[in-house]
């Protein structure tokens, strides 16, 4: 406290510049997204440590079983549009395919654990950056780390919260579908909430929003497993990463043997006459 205000200071992690975080990207994004409502102000950003102290939010965290009622998908797909629209162009990139390169790059060579079917898994990510570049993204300001801790609702006066995000470390240029299927796949969202989800941040949902959503959900499972195997060689905190990473690993098996894969490499294949916005 000072001056009879709160504050709060996030300290740089260790290792963190080894994941390809960026803090003065990270300064940017925040001060960007503090000054358009979507994250807590940022009063000052301490260099050469890469600290950053932002106001204290008065309020809550937002339960996973709430964040995903219709109301409150209607507000997140709001914010998350805000920033995209918005934001001005950032320094740091955030393409998830490259950045599954660079971890698995790490990770071998520091000894990590890789799973008995890696090559399958590789041929599956390689399916969808295909069939995504066939209508390549604009490369879009985004946060990129969209987990429920990340979340919270500030009291304000009114009868609704304002929702606040949290943690910009991993922001950069990137598809806005991977932060739609981020969102998505940390809060495991079923198909009404994926409608929802969808129609409220472009105003309809199409075929195509859809596949791109659920590809990008499988990349997002694949790079949270792959965070997890690089932490198991570069962490010194007492936790289980290889099962965390197993987990992911799992689930986004779940996703590239779905039934509808295949369709869904065709519908965003396809090339639209306008680009996403």
């Amino acid at each position: 406290e000072a001056d009879g205000r709160s504050y709060v200071l996030r300290l740089a992690g260790e290792s963190t510049d080894m994941l390809g975080i960026k803090r003065d990207v990270e300064h940017v994004a925040n001060r960007v997204a503090g000054e358009l409502g979507i994250a807590p102000d940022v009063m000052y950003f301490i260099e050469p440590e890469g600290y950053i102290v932002t106001r204290f939010v008065n309020g809550k965290h937002i339960t996973p079983a709430t964040i995903v009622q219709p109301d409150y998908l209607v507000r997140v797909a709001q914010k998350l549009r805000l920033f995209h629209r918005n934001a001005p162009k950032l320094k740091g990139e955030f393409d998830v395919f490259r950045r599954v390169e660079m971890l698995t790059k790490l990770a071998k060579n520091k000894g990590a654990r890789f799973p008995k079917d890696w090559d399958y898994i590789m041929k599956k990510m390689r399916e969808a950056e295909k069939a995504l570049l066939k209508d390549p993204y604009k490369p879009t300001p985004c946060h990129n780390d969209l987990l429920n801790l990340n979340w919270m609702e500030e009291d304000v006066p009114g009868e609704i919260g304002e929702i606040r995000l949290l943690d910009w470390e991993y922001a950069g240029m990137g598809d806005i579908f991977f932060d739609l299927g981020n969102f998505s796949h940390h809060h495991r969202l079923n198909e009404d909430q994926i409608r929802i989800f969808l129609t409220s941040y472009f105003g309809a949902m199409t075929p195509k929003h859809y596949a791109r959503l659920r590809i990008m959900w499988a990349m997002s499972e694949l790079h949270e497993a792959m965070w997890g195997t690089t932490q198991t060689v570069i962490s010194k905190l007492e936790e289980d990463f290889q099962g965390y990473a197993d987990l992911w690993f799992g689930r986004y098996r779940m996703h590239v043997t779905d039934y509808r894969w295949e369709q869904w490499l065709k519908d965003v294949a396809k090339k639209n006459k306008k680009k996403h916005k």
